[in-house]
């Protein structure tokens, strides 16, 4: 018999608005979906400046996690889509001071664009090991 997959969500952030869940888990691994800078009631931050959309998209992120009962210290996998690679210092350094101590792998992907016009979207590969 296999391990069933569970599906997370979080009401800390707002629900999903396509077919999927905020997480799924299997074992002791969790896939957190790709998160936009949308606030927790839905409403959206993409008329933004680039470092509150990335605080929010972070915040997101951080939230589902810990739904599934992990934090940044157990994050294995980070990607980030960017709009305009002239962001990326900046992206950086908010993402630095949210994880600290916490340095999982990362990839940041410059792209021409974001679905509701937004500049961040991100996505996380943790690991539940308590």
């Amino acid at each position: 018999m296999t391990d069933p997959i569970a599906r997370i969500a979080s009401s800390a952030v707002s629900a999903p608005a396509g077919h999927y869940v905020h997480a799924t888990a299997w074992r002791d691994l969790v896939f957190v979906s790709g998160q936009l800078a949308a606030r927790p009631d839905g409403t959206h931050t993409a008329d933004q400046p680039f470092d509150v959309q990335v605080r929010q998209a972070l915040a997101n992120v951080l939230a589902i996690l810990g739904e599934a009962g992990c934090g940044p210290q157990d994050a294995l996998r980070v990607t980030a889509y960017i709009v305009g690679v002239e962001n990326w210092p900046a992206f950086n350094r908010i993402y630095a001071e949210v994880f600290g101590e916490a340095k999982p792998a990362r990839t940041v992907v410059p792209v021409p664009e974001l679905h509701h016009g937004y500049l961040v979207e991100i996505d996380a590969i943790a690991a539940r090991t308590t």
